[in-house]
């Protein structure tokens, strides 16, 4: 939220830091979450010079007073601790903090997405805060109609279609709960629910992602399915991350991780193909708390994992090594590695990637990291790149974070003040 504001504006880091009597360095950590913002004062004078309201920037910081956690990670197969999550055991606890977390988002206006993603999303939150979805009257409401609608979730996903996607995926989860059979219904509504929470997060509604990820862990142990409950666990610890808990939610996926390769009532190259996309996500987490040992070492056990396993089109989680590369990227950029992400992005080509949502992705990956390195010609091709392979791709925060930037540079960069208005970034 800090970043974002202090762009709108057009400032350095060094300017903010300036005007609330912090180094640039500190603003940098502040900005990347590597160190909590948990003085009232330092947040209202934030408020005051970036004109945000101080509740919202309240609601964003950990609580004041809140200990800094000292449980890094030394390795990837360091045993995780029993209260390391919301979703061990039936910690009630930790699943109402979760849920409060989200209410705490939902009571104030939506700052990170524009007025027509809000609406996008509508239905979607119609069905989790009122249950206003009904089964669209020309649904098969039988394993193999439920299966259908599963996959064509998936597929929507898959391909960026995130409009159509919205739309329609209320009705899907409605048409799956409608399902005779309470396991097979439950694990169908677990893996709609977990597209949904990818969903929310694209669209960078963070109230929603905390739901959904809670209803799709919910509905996952109910369905008893190994792999749909590794993905909901992958859900959850992203919901905790994008509330700012970063130690929990690298622990989470650890020790899913860990669960998943131990179940034997799954196919071996399966089991590694899920437990290699939850290692991936924690370096990820990791490197956001700049843990730089135990992202490297989690990247590299999520690519070792990669190399024995196996998904299937259908799969439930995207996995593989590509997967994995695009993780690594992230990992470098997160640890202001720019150069080393750039080299390794030169070594993947993107017309491999097997959907428009990877190569979307991968594009504004390396947007971003241009944009660390100080070249903004680059970083404006990746992002035209990313559009063509993803349009509904820009309309991301990262992206309109980025193309607030480039709109300095609007005389060399031919066209950007164009592309700023197809992201939803206000042009002056």
């Amino acid at each position: 939220m800090i970043a974002k504001a202090r762009r709108r504006k057009g400032w350095p880091q060094r300017d903010l830091a300036a005007m609330i009597d912090k180094s640039e360095s500190w603003v940098s950590q502040a900005e990347r979450d590597v160190i909590p913002v948990n003085s009232v004062e330092t947040l209202r004078r934030i408020s005051d010079v970036l004109d945000v309201p101080l509740p919202e920037l309240l609601a964003a910081a950990p609580s004041p007073g809140q200990p800094p956690t000292s449980a890094h990670r030394r390795s990837a197969s360091v045993r995780v601790g029993r209260n390391s999550g919301p979703e061990e055991g039936d910690d009630r606890m930790r699943r109402r903090e979760l849920l409060a977390a989200a209410a705490v988002v939902f009571a104030s206006p939506l700052a990170s997405a524009t007025p027509a993603e809000a609406g996008t999303l509508a239905p979607l939150e119609e069905l989790l805060l009122y249950g206003t979805a009904s089964v669209p009257e020309d649904s098969d409401v039988s394993p193999a109609g439920v299966a259908a609608a599963v996959k064509a979730s998936r597929e929507h996903f898959r391909a960026a279609r995130y409009d159509t996607l919205a739309k329609t995926l209320p009705g899907q989860i409605a048409q799956a709960q409608a399902l005779k059979g309470a396991e097979e219904s439950a694990t169908a509504v677990a893996d709609l629910y977990n597209i949904a929470v990818r969903l929310c997060i694209k669209l960078g509604e963070d109230g929603l992602v905390a739901i959904t990820a809670d209803r799709a862990l919910n509905s996952a142990r109910i369905g008893g399915d190994a792999l749909t409950i590794a993905e909901a666990h992958r859900m959850v610890s992203s919901a905790w991350r994008r509330q700012g808990h970063l130690a929990r939610a690298t622990d989470i996926a650890v020790r899913a991780a860990q669960e998943v390769r131990a179940d034997r009532g799954t196919p071996e190259p399966a089991r590694l193909a899920s437990g290699s996309s939850l290692l991936a996500t924690a370096a990820y987490t990791a490197a956001k708390r700049g843990d730089r040992q135990t992202a490297h070492a989690l990247i590299g056990e999520a690519a070792e994992t990669a190399k024995a396993g196996r998904t299937i089109p259908d799969a439930r989680t995207d996995a593989g090594l590509q997967q994995v590369l695009l993780h690594q990227l992230s990992v470098h950029y997160l640890l202001g590695d720019a150069g080393q992400a750039i080299d390794l992005a030169r070594t993947v080509d993107p017309s491999a990637l097997p959907t428009a949502e990877r190569q979307g992705r991968f594009f504004i990956d390396v947007a971003r990291c241009f944009d660390q390195w100080g070249k903004p010609e680059q970083c404006y091709r990746a992002l035209l790149a990313a559009e063509r392979a993803a349009p509904q791709e820009i309309r991301r925060g990262a992206v309109k974070d980025l193309a607030g930037g480039l709109l300095r540079h609007d005389r060399r960069l031919p066209g950007v003040r164009a592309f700023a208005c197809r992201t939803g970034t206000p042009v002056n």
